[in-house]
């Protein structure tokens, strides 16, 4: 988890009430944890979960949420959207393809700004995209007030891993100015991992886990290892080009088309139209993913002609077949980037609100092998939504944290998690009985696990019992191809086209993850073992990556110690 410095606004630890913040792009979300210890996201006074990330000023009266989404259609130039990733950036590497349906970023005094009618009379102000946040960040915390019924003081926010420090601060700045104590930042992936994690009935177990955070203008996944607690990233991917916008849009030409081949008119030409097209596009594609049909109706869509249509899942998940697949592309590379194989992942946590689309989990279900757990609306009935996992993540660790002074909470969280110092191979037993040639590795600490690190194994003997030869070695898993030849065709089945047939058949490629043997780092003997008796093997990492290995009969005494040097 990486943190920037923590910033007070007078709030003493025992007075903080603090709650967690998922500032996205496209919706963001508030949750606060329950005196159990439940993290629950909090609703605004309109009653959404997800608040649209935007603003809108009309005749001097702000409006934000789902209330300012409908603005983009009769008052675009008004109404700010899409804005949060212009936050500490310069204006020329920004990209405002986004806000070409709303008010339109410029440059002004070295940063970037928006000009609106925010006030009932006088000239427009050009507003800088750090107020803007700031206005957001307090309409956050008053629906989160009025809920809790005392005001919020505090807050985790998320961020994406790729945000630079500049654009850190940026957040922290907008934040602060909007009276909220920013406790720590902490990356959106962790956050979603950490929302699973913390469940009365999740169990702590190391594990490789893949977080794709699907949302509406952007999509960022992270392979994270989560060894004893402890989280390191080992590679992350951010994608512009297939997001909950794409699939939207998909929608928009489909039904576009649709208009055009019955009256004519193209409703994309118009700006007022084409908003209420993308509304209406997105509202069906929410529909797709809870039921099978969905109804896609407008008034006055284009030149005051009404339109309605209907679509079908399946048509949707056809006509959208290249942005699944580029989700599935996303995902693929990055388990690749952090050089591992789909059979390394233990799960696949989907988040963001285009993860709710049950089309991409079952994708992940058929990459995947079945031993990986998907963790997705459609696939698992118990699975968190995937729009509030990272806010939920957020109002856990704000929960952890909120009584410690803010000198020792930048202590204890300054060091990104991705800097500690972990093991490159696994280490582990290689049990040998009599026969030097055979002997099984299990592993016993993972690889990429954050040192200092301590684990203990129980290894059944011989049954007969007798000397156990014990080595303690490094290993290294890898992927075993087997390609098993088609079955021949059965006699009487040939037709005029089985050579065609025939020639199209491959081999079946059957993948199964196998470990290989490493150094063997150490050797113990141990003695006399009882019959049916175990040997208890305990490992110790240092800091410093040196190791401690200690190896007894469980039940019996003394045993073996030994140390090996750091590297």
């Amino acid at each position: 988890m990486s943190a920037e410095e923590p910033t007070t606004n007078g709030a003493k630890p025992g007075e903080r009430t603090a709650i967690g913040i998922s500032f996205g792009n496209s919706n963001s979300s508030i949750a606060w944890t329950t005196p159990e210890d439940k993290a629950e996201v909090i609703a605004n006074e309109d009653g959404d979960r997800q608040i649209p990330s935007i603003l809108s000023y009309v005749d001097g009266e702000e409006y934000n949420g789902q209330q300012a989404k409908q603005q983009l259609v009769r008052n675009s130039k008004n109404t700010v959207a899409y804005f949060r990733d212009y936050l500490g950036q310069d204006f020329k590497s920004i990209d405002p393809t986004h806000s070409h349906a709303s008010a339109h970023p410029q440059e002004h005094n070295g940063t970037i700004a928006f000009t609106i009618q925010d006030k009932e009379e006088g000239e427009p102000s050009t507003v800088s995209v750090s107020e803007i946040a700031t206005r957001h960040f307090s309409r956050l915390a008053k629906s989160a007030s009025d809920f809790l019924g005392k005001k919020v003081t505090s807050a985790v926010l998320t961020t994406p891993t790729n945000f630079s420090e500049k654009q850190k601060a940026a957040l922290i700045k907008s934040a602060n100015d909007a009276g909220i104590e920013v406790l720590q930042l902490i990356q959106e992936p962790v956050s979603a991992l950490l929302a699973y994690d913390a469940r009365p009935e999740s169990k702590v177990a190391d594990k490789i886990v893949v977080v794709a955070d699907l949302g509406g203008t952007r999509s960022d996944v992270a392979v994270i290892a989560s060894r004893g607690g402890m989280y390191t990233i080992l590679a992350t991917a951010h994608d512009y080009e297939f997001a909950g916008v794409h699939l939207d849009k998909v929608l928009q030409d489909h039904f576009a088309k649709e208009f055009i081949k019955w009256n004519g008119i193209d409703p994309r030409e118009n700006a007022r139209s084409l908003a209420k097209l993308k509304l209406e596009s997105e509202a069906t594609k929410r529909a797709l993913s809870i039921g099978t049909n969905a109804n896609f109706s407008v008034e006055s869509l284009a030149e005051g002609i009404d339109f309605t249509s209907t679509i079908n899942r399946l048509r949707y998940e056809t006509i959208a077949r290249k942005v699944f697949d580029g989700f599935n592309r996303l995902i693929e590379g990055v388990v690749k980037k952090a050089d591992l194989d789909v059979l390394d992942i233990d799960e696949v946590i989907l988040s963001g609100g285009s993860s709710h689309t049950p089309k991409i989990a079952s994708n992940m279900s058929a990459i995947f092998p079945p031993t990986t757990t998907v963790l997705a609306p459609s696939t698992t009935p118990a699975a968190i939504s995937p729009s509030e996992l990272q806010a939920r993540g957020a109002a856990l660790q704000a929960s952890l944290i909120q009584e410690y002074e803010a000198e020792d909470i930048d202590q204890s969280t300054h060091p990104a998690v991705t800097t500690v110092k972990h093991l490159t191979h696994a280490i582990g037993v290689l049990s040998i009985t009599g026969d030097s040639a055979k002997g099984v590795f299990t592993p016993i600490i993972a690889a990429e696990t954050a040192v200092p690190a301590r684990r203990t194994i129980h290894i059944a003997t011989p049954k007969e019992g007798g000397d156990v030869l014990v080595k303690i070695v490094e290993g290294g898993s890898h992927i075993k191809v087997t390609k098993t030849e088609p079955k021949p065709k059965e006699n009487g089945n040939k037709d005029d086209d089985s050579d065609e047939d025939s020639s199209d058949e491959e081999p079946e490629e059957q993948r199964e993850k196998v470990w290989k043997v490493g150094n063997v780092l150490a050797e113990a003997a141990i003695k006399d073992v009882k019959k049916g008796g175990k040997v208890e093997v305990m490992i110790n990492v240092a800091a410093d990556l040196s190791v401690t290995v200690t190896a007894r009969e469980v039940g019996g005494k003394g045993g073996v110690r030994g140390n090996l040097a750091a590297p």
